[in-house]
């Protein structure tokens, strides 16, 4: 008996020809799509961030500049041209080509620069009298478009051209020092109303005893003179008046007074400040302030007078918005030193300092809650920090060697900044700030 297999006839469809050519150039296609997504798209990402950086550094530059000059004439145009400067200077490192030569001859239409009292805005150009924030805008770098042409024409045939965008604003945030004088004045916390300019009890522009002299009372406690002790007596009290150690506090927590006068030590550190050196200390280590002018003949203290004051040629004196005088006539003050200061800055002033450094003059002090009773060496809370001018050198009289400042309600800090940067009062660092491009209620995503 024999067995037949029997198979199921199947029919083969025919071949198709030219489908895998087809096939082929669609996925050769993505391919390319792909590619130049990829490429332009990187090329974007990293020229964008290129941008960013070198327009965040031109903002830090501006507002540093506005610390320098701000309230005399002509300082918006000197923020304008620090801000432009350093982004040409970022334009011109190595691998910045593209950037240097979308902004050729042109850093006037590539980039706009803006001040603002508030990190709120609005800005503007000039911008109020009262700016303390910069920002500066490029709203359209165009960069080389690889394949961004192949992607025009595969959209709908609107897509935009290649470019990229970025804008950054800075300004001042309150820190908390580590660049501390070691000096103290006592402050009133019932007193402290920065609406009202007031500020533990002190104004803006008020001249103060920041170091007692022997005989002189001191509001601290007895056998204190307004030192602090950091650590190693008068080594520490001379390099700290220099500038030349690292102190940090906070508010809240207690700082040591150090009893005792320490006349030469607080004269020796002091007076690098205005370029007068004895002892161990040198000029490059401690360098001058950019402007040591100062009055002559020197201020005084009236110890006798009810209340006790400062003097000059015997004479009261008088301080209003910052400006000293008496009745024979003015005196070099902080506002002096400002105006001073910003033309040594934009290479117009006269007798700077070659080797100066700005804001020498400047002292960071300690803003205590005294009791009066705080005698010999003990623990006062901090209620904040004040900035304050030195107004000459210290000089030394027998056992005498006063220190003179005026009260300013800001200077340059160092440290990181505080929890409230809109509370703008005391020691100030530079910092970037979100952009707001409406007020308060939208953020850039360009910053």
């Amino acid at each position: 008996m024999r067995l037949y297999i029997l198979r199921p006839l199947i029919a083969f469809p025919r071949r198709q020809r030219g489908s895998v050519a087809v096939l082929m150039v669609i996925a050769l296609a993505a391919i390319v799509l792909i590619s130049a997504l990829a490429l332009d798209g990187g090329h974007m990402l990293l020229n964008k961030t290129r941008l960013q950086n070198a327009v965040d550094a031109a903002a830090l530059s501006g507002a540093k500049t506005l610390m320098m000059v701000s309230g005399v004439s002509g300082a918006p145009t000197q923020v304008q041209s620090a801000a432009r400067n350093t982004l040409m200077l970022n334009a011109a490192a190595t691998g910045n080509n593209e950037l240097a030569t979308a902004i050729g001859n042109n850093i006037a239409g590539f980039a706009t620069v803006e001040l603002a009292s508030s990190v709120y805005g609005p800005f503007s150009f000039p911008g109020p009298a009262n700016a303390k924030y910069v920002r500066v805008t490029v709203a359209n770098y165009p960069l080389a478009g690889f394949f961004w042409g192949i992607l025009q024409t595969t959209g709908n045939g609107t897509s935009p051209g290649k470019a990229v965008a970025a804008v950054a604003t800075a300004g001042p945030s309150p820190s908390s020092p580590c660049d501390l004088a070691p000096l103290m004045v006592c402050g009133d916390s019932a007193q402290y109303n920065p609406g009202a300019g007031n500020f533990w009890g002190y104004r803006f522009g008020d001249l103060q005893l920041l170091k007692t002299a022997a005989n002189n009372s001191s509001l601290i406690g007895p056998g204190n003179f307004q030192l602090l002790d950091f650590g190693s007596g008068g080594n520490t009290v001379r390099d700290g008046l220099a500038g030349g150690i690292n102190q940090c506090n906070v508010v809240g927590a207690q700082a040591n007074t150090k009893p005792g006068n320490t006349v030469g030590p607080s004269i020796q550190g002091l007076n690098t400040r205005f370029g007068q050196y004895s002892g161990s200390l040198s000029a490059q280590a401690y360098p001058s302030d950019l402007v040591i002018t100062a009055n002559s003949p020197t201020l005084q203290y009236n110890a006798t007078a009810s209340p006790p004051r400062i003097e000059y040629q015997g004479l009261p004196i008088t301080s209003t918005n910052g400006d000293l005088s008496t009745t024979s006539g003015p005196l070099f003050d902080y506002n002096d030193w400002v105006r001073s200061t910003a033309a040594c800055v934009s290479g117009t002033g006269s007798g700077c300092q070659p080797s100066g450094v700005f804001e020498r003059r400047m002292l960071k002090i300690v803003v205590g809650q005294c009791s009066g009773t705080d005698g010999g060496q003990s623990s006062v809370p901090v209620l904040g920090f004040g900035c304050f001018f030195v107004l000459q050198p210290a000089t030394q009289n027998g056992n005498e060697s006063q220190i003179f400042g005026q009260f300013v309600k800001q200077c340059e800090g160092d440290n990181v900044s505080g929890p409230n940067p809109s509370q703008d009062a005391g020691p100030q660092i530079i910092q970037l700030y979100k952009t707001y491009i409406n007020g308060v209620s939208t953020p850039s995503t360009d910053s």
